[in-house]
């Protein structure tokens, strides 16, 4: 079991797996080489990216994202502003501050290679860190993955786990479940619903006011992007030259209000979604949810339903996001949440998935209603590719996200209005989606060589 504040993780865009996971990655390890070797032992630093990090990762920031790591900044708190001058000052100067104390000489060009023709084993998100002393000679070599929503894991932790491995063994709960199935007996064994049985495995990471001081944080840095997002205009970044729409969307909308309530929730629900994910995409702080590429569903559902007047009903918003949580948690124990690896059913499915739960259980769900509302938000979604146009989380992720909200109040209700037992259940169509994942073509799955990539010029 992982905890809720892990799989919501506050980040940087545009990528949970090609920045965040990245960024943590490189200060892991120059923090491993000061363990072990010392700070002042290192000469060089050479990074090498591989698979979808290698085929995406400039249009998705990895490049930088490393050289931020290195810095020793942290996703979750650095300025936006600050982590690219300090990208800049790199490439500028030809020189980097390991962890913000060592400087050593680091040419991009030759420090930083994307592998194009490498292809990982056990994961498409793969990078080797290797770091020299002063003579030339190797202190060490790691490789690593970045497997989606900003988790990351090294081989021997995918091939061989030991029992002290923290990314591995997770914590033990009260209230454990590895399934569908299994949560639903849980609940129906405690009497408690499914944010109340997230909030009591939660206890053995922190004490519960902590856990719902975090959930706050969350929710509010989830408001704060909308913000953000309806106040800027604009081009987002790259050669696509796409313009930021929800800000006029935003004042249109404004300017006419309509008398079509289903009309104007689609609106609504579009907006905060886009502007999410606009965001996203020009690199602000987001909160992976369950990936920054899917960033924008699970906020675009808690502003629109629990808000009101521009504030936030703090007990409506706790108790959506400890929903989306463990629904979560199931895809990411039982597939994956990595585009590389499931495509865009394993981001946007998921996470359309997990929303669609929340708002069962704000609708007052049983806990049989809400898992029949993910499995419906996951069912119309499988198959869904990952294909960035440029190897930009802009077309078509952006409206992806709108859709996919949209989508998630649709099977809420559908979960809601149903008088019988679904005839598929959350564990089968999490399965089904893993399987989807595993025979889809690599072309489909984050690496920009099929689908819309290949057929919209980039430039």
């Amino acid at each position: 079991m992982i905890s809720a504040l892990d799989l919501f993780r506050i980040g940087l865009g545009p990528s949970s797996s090609h920045t965040v996971g990245p960024m943590r990655i490189c200060t892991r390890f120059v923090q491993g080489v000061e363990e072990t070797a010392g700070l002042d032992a290192i000469g060089r630093v050479l990074v090498e990216l591989q698979g979808s990090l290698a085929l995406t990762g400039e249009g998705h920031g990895t490049p930088d994202a490393c050289l931020m790591g290195l810095s020793g900044l942290a996703p979750e708190n650095v300025d936006p502003q600050h982590a690219v001058d300090v990208a800049a000052r790199v490439r500028a100067s030809g020189q980097i501050d390991v962890l913000g104390r060592h400087r050593i000489a680091f040419d991009p060009a030759m420090d930083l290679i994307l592998d194009f023709s490498a292809m990982p084993d056990l994961h498409p998100n793969g990078m080797v860190l290797t770091a020299f002393d002063t003579h030339g000679a190797q202190i060490t070599r790691q490789e690593y993955f970045s497997t989606g929503g900003g988790f990351f894991s090294t081989r021997r932790q995918l091939e061989q786990p030991a029992p002290d491995d923290q990314v591995v063994r997770g914590r033990q709960v009260p209230h454990p479940f590895g399934s569908g199935a299994q949560l639903l007996e849980v609940c129906a064994g405690t009497g408690l619903d499914i944010a109340g049985i997230m909030l009591a495995n939660e206890g053995v990471w922190r004490p519960e006011a902590e856990t719902l001081g975090g959930l706050d944080a969350v929710a509010d840095a989830m408001n704060q992007c909308i913000d953000r997002g309806l106040a800027r205009d604009g081009f987002l970044p790259g050669p696509l030259k796409v313009r930021r729409r929800a800000r006029s969307i935003y004042e249109s909308l404004l300017s006419r209000p309509q008398d079509n309530q289903a009309e104007t929730l689609m609106d609504w629900l579009n907006l905060y979604a886009m502007a999410v994910n606009e965001e996203n995409a020009s690199g602000g702080r987001v909160v992976t949810a369950p990936t920054n590429g899917a960033a924008g569903i699970i906020p675009s559902l808690l502003r629109h339903y629990c808000c009101e007047g521009g504030a936030l009903q703090v007990a409506r918003a706790r108790r959506y996001l400890l929903t989306c949580a463990g629904i979560g948690l199931l895809y990411k124990q039982r597939a994956s949440i990595s585009g590389a690896e499931m495509g865009c059913q394993g981001e946007v499915g998921v996470a359309c998935s997990m929303a669609a739960a929340g708002l069962a259980a704000l609708w007052g769900g049983t806990p049989e209603q809400v898992c029949a509302a993910a499995e419906i938000g996951m069912e119309h979604n499988l198959g869904l590719t990952c294909d960035p146009v440029g190897g930009l989380v802009q077309i078509p992720c952006i409206e992806r996200n709108a859709i996919a909200a949209v989508k998630a109040v649709n099977a809420a209700k559908l979960a809601l209005h149903a008088g019988e037992t679904p005839r598929v259940s959350l564990d089968q169509v999490i399965e089904t989606m893993r399987q989807t994942g595993i025979d889809m073509s690599s072309k489909y799955k984050e690496t920009s060589q099929g689908g819309l990539a290949i057929n919209v010029v980039a430039c």
